[in-house]
């Protein structure tokens, strides 16, 4: 059994076949049809990186609101109305 490289037998070959060569008068302003890289970033991509960019998280404030839930105080007629008036606010685009 013989093994070879990646590239077989011949060797590692070109992704690209070569350009044929060619002369470019010297006043002449010519581009040849390079390939580009380009990147797309997914949704899910995007989000993560919004994920990253938050605040670090206010341990002893979270800690605090739980227990106003759990008492019962932290829901309130003002607090709702807030909350229902910025809803409404991003649903009319606002």
């Amino acid at each position: 059994m013989e093994i070879h490289g990646a590239g077989g037998p011949q060797g590692p070959q070109p992704i690209y076949p070569r350009l044929a060569s060619f002369s470019v008068e010297a006043n002449a302003n010519a581009q040849a049809a390079v390939p580009r890289d380009q990147v797309e970033i997914s949704q899910l991509g995007l989000v993560l990186d919004g994920i990253h960019s938050l605040p670090e998280i206010r341990h002893e404030k979270v800690e605090a609101i739980r227990q106003q839930i759990a008492s019962g105080t932290y829901e309130t007629p003002e607090k709702l109305e807030r909350a229902l008036d910025n809803l409404l606010g991003e649903l009319s685009g606002f």
